[in-house]
């Protein structure tokens, strides 16, 4: 079977589908999975006939339960199994893993609410056989509340199948790094990269609770089954590190190295770190293809710290790629093959060199003048990602659109939507007052993780649309050439989205249609830490594959750039833009523009740096890696990855 990665564009193959293939270097059992859906759906399976199977011996079938994202598609199987194939779970007790402390169950950040939302709202169990911690109990009833809990499991026999995600920090449930071997279930402080990723869901760290209840480590070893799902390649080295590494309190998922019945359901993405997807060579033999190839010569010049021209054949058999060259020749025949592959995705014209010769460029000559449409997920993606391209791009006299695919009215902050309609009341005539007062006090009323009323939704779009003029404008292109699409998916008011639907690819289907271009740019970043650049890619997949039959499509390329938060793997990058100490300041100076997003915005992610900041370290490292590798010294470099439809 071959498995495709969008966020690696590696293809791996097995004998079967997620075989598990033991190697000295993993110490917990493991399946790879094509997708996150396909691992749900076969996590949600063996919960299905784990409760069948209770039923027929007329057991209680007793669930331990997880939150966050991992899980949701596994609880939407649930509930079609429920609804479609009549699965009941009226023999089914659950036990939740944890809850933020302090928490009212009405609270819609409250796990309560999440896992009614979810899935109890929607099947039959019954009420009495659900345990869900309780965020509502008094500080000095804590301690013994957690006592009742333990024994409220013990009482039931014990957890059956405990289900778990696993965060950033390698904890389960919330224990946090430095939980103990033993420990049950209590009360614990959250770590700052915990509180980091849960932010966009609180919209801002600060709304955060310090505290949560959680079941222990011993707690969760004691279940009888445990799977842990891990989706996204923001999870990947964390999963390295539980999985390989030896045990440690540092990293608190590591302990299940040592239960007996406990299974890792991993996409590619989350399993990419791993020994045998990341650098197979080292554990036995390998198909060498292309794309193997090139991964692991650069691998090599990395871990032997030489460019590429200088690698010998004394290096590739130290480092675990003699076969390498039995089967393709000598060190000097690749390396040369290497280089040049590397060398001719540097280009200063990524629409394409007139009347040049484009046999060994990245992009073609003809059309000389193309028609370029840039896809931006939020209102800043462009020119943080690919400003210095979206500059050359209009130098060269290119017809360039762009395309705002959300409003990314969520990312403005109340301080800020108040400072701009505090300015527009002072200049506006009595007659508007009503609107404007509305809003005011809309937002000054507005109680803790309430959703913007209409209006204020409105007003930090247009925030967010004036911002992205400003910068389009300074970047050369026409007011008439940018194009706010407001997909419908993105416009609940809360960090949760809607599925993605027909009418969001409609309307990405139309731009594309009524623009024709011959080169498409889009976010081809699937670890965005809350969403929106997947659905937003998954919508332009999606029109594509309607529009696909068109004439026009013959003629158009897609070109994928990565978000904020990483960069391509220089063996992935089909093309390179170099850009001059000028061109990196005037992006810096496109991205102030997005002034709302600037000094403390509410979806960092882990890096505390400004996006400029970053996106300029990015740059700058991109440009310092081809460096090494024996190749021009530039200042800095984008990079982009064709994907063929």
């Amino acid at each position: 079977m071959e498995i495709k990665s969008i966020g690696n564009l590696k293809s791996i193959r097995y004998e079967e589908a997620g075989k598990f293939e033991e190697t000295r270097f993993e110490k917990i059992h493991n399946v790879l999975v094509p997708n996150s859906r396909e691992g749900s759906i076969r996590v949600a399976k063996e919960i299905y006939e784990l409760i069948i199977d209770k039923q027929l011996n007329n057991e209680e079938c007793v669930l331990g339960l997880a939150t966050g994202s991992s899980p949701i598609k596994v609880y939407e199987e649930l509930v079609r199994m429920h609804k479609e194939e009549g699965l009941s779970f009226v023999n089914v007790v659950t036990f939740n893993l944890d809850e933020y402390y302090p928490m009212t169950k009405g609270n819609i950040q409250s796990y309560y609410y999440f896992m009614h939302e979810h899935l109890f709202n929607h099947v039959d169990i019954l009420p009495e056989n659900i345990h869900i911690p309780d965020g509502t109990v008094s500080n000095d009833e804590l301690h013994e509340y957690c006592i009742d809990y333990e024994k409220a499991i013990e009482e039931k026999g014990g957890i059956d199948l405990q289900l778990l995600g696993i965060g950033r920090t390698g904890h389960i449930g919330f224990n946090e790094p430095g939980s103990h071997y033993n420990s049950e279930t209590r009360s614990i402080i959250l770590d700052y990269i915990t509180k980091v990723d849960a932010a966009p869901s609180f919209l801002g760290i600060d709304n955060v609770p310090r505290k949560a209840i959680t079941m222990g480590i011993r707690t969760v070893r004691k279940a009888k089954r445990i799977i842990l799902m891990a989706w996204g390649q923001n999870k990947a080295s964390i999963i390295k590190k539980t999985i390989e590494e030896d045990i440690s309190s540092k990293v608190p998922a590591s302990y299940l190295q040592q239960h007996n019945n406990t299974t890792f359901i991993l996409d590619i993405e989350a399993a990419s770190d791993l020994t045998r997807i990341n650098t197979p060579w080292l554990v036995g033999p390998c198909v060498w293809d292309e794309k193997l190839i090139n991964k692991a010569i650069i691998w090599l010049c990395e871990k032997t710290g030489k460019s590429i021209l200088k690698l010998i054949d004394e290096d590739y058999n130290d480092n675990g790629m003699s076969s390498l060259l039995a089967d393709k020749g000598s060190s000097y025949d690749l390396n040369i093959k290497m280089f040049n592959k590397v060398q001719h995705t540097i280009t200063g014209w990524p629409g394409g060199k007139p009347n040049a010769d484009d046999t060994s460029r990245p992009e073609r000559a003809t059309p000389a003048v193309k028609r370029v449409l840039i896809f931006s997920p939020h209102p800043d993606d462009d020119v943080i990602s690919m400003g210095g391209t979206f500059d050359r791009l209009v130098e060269q006299g290119h017809e360039v659109h762009v395309a705002y695919q959300t409003s990314g009215n969520i990312a403005v902050s109340n301080y800020e939507a108040l400072k701009f309609v505090e300015v527009t009341k002072s200049m506006s005539a009595k007659n508007d007052m009503d609107l404007i007062n509305k809003i005011v006090n809309d937002i000054k009323s507005e109680k803790e993780n309430e959703v913007d009323s209409f209006e204020v939704r409105r007003l930090k779009g247009i925030i967010r649309q004036c911002e992205s003029l400003g910068a389009t404008r300074y970047l050369g292109v026409s007011d008439s050439n940018v194009h706010f699409l407001n997909l419908p998916f993105y416009e609940t008011g809360s960090i949760k989205k809607n599925p993605l639907g027909e009418e969001d690819v409609k309307i990405m289907c139309n731009i594309i249609k009524e623009i024709k271009p011959h080169q498409i740019y889009a976010a081809g970043d699937l670890a965005d830490p809350h969403g929106t650049h997947k659905v937003s890619l998954d919508a332009l997949f999606e029109a594509l594959k309607i529009l696909k039959p068109e004439p026009f499509m013959n003629d158009c390329w897609l070109w994928l750039y990565r978000g904020a938060w990483q960069e391509w793997d220089i063996n992935e990058i089909d093309m390179a833009v170099p850009m001059s100490p000028d061109q990196v300041l005037k992006k810096r100076k496109a991205i102030f523009f997005h002034q709302s997003q600037k000094d403390g915005v509410m979806f960092q992610g882990s890096d505390i740096r400004e996006f400029w900041m970053r996106a300029e370290d990015r740059n700058t490292k991109t440009a310092q890696k081809y460096n090494e590798l024996g190749l021009a010294d530039y200042e800095a470099m984008e990079a982009f990855v064709r994907w063929y439809f």
